[in-house]
């Protein structure tokens, strides 16, 4: 029974660090897009130039993932923050196969990676548990 019982704070502790390394690189790869988008980096203005709804919603964008990578890593909203990075990852989808045809992959691996982070920090019913 013992040996079960390490077995399974063994499991539960892989999954907690698994959980935090899988939120950390996906804000990092925020955070790094935003600050592209922030800065002016020239693929990014010509990027959002090709998209043609203005350079405004590139800031947009690139606030909107700041935003979206800092809740990401606070557990109280690592839900929001990766709901709020899947609509970002949705409106590159959508400009990918659009005006930028551009390659999908990418956009759809961070959005399964999102989608998996966002079931990990999922709300629970605490009155259910109890």
């Amino acid at each position: 029974m013992a040996h079960q019982d390490q077995l399974a704070k063994r499991r539960l502790r892989a999954s907690v660090v698994g959980a935090w390394a899988l939120k950390i690189a996906l804000a990092a790869v925020f955070l790094l897009a935003a600050a592209a988008k922030l800065a002016g980096h020239p693929k990014m203005v010509a990027e959002f130039g090709l998209i043609g709804l203005g350079q405004g919603l590139r800031i947009f964008t690139g606030l909107v993932e700041v935003a979206g990578a800092l809740l990401l890593l606070w557990p109280r909203t690592a839900f929001v923050g990766a709901v709020i990075l899947l609509g970002v990852c949705a409106g590159a989808f959508v400009a990918q196969v659009g005006p930028l045809h551009g390659d999908l992959a990418h956009v759809v691996v961070l959005a399964l990676l999102l989608a998996l982070a966002a079931w990990l920090a999922r709300p629970h019913d605490r009155r259910a548990a109890a």
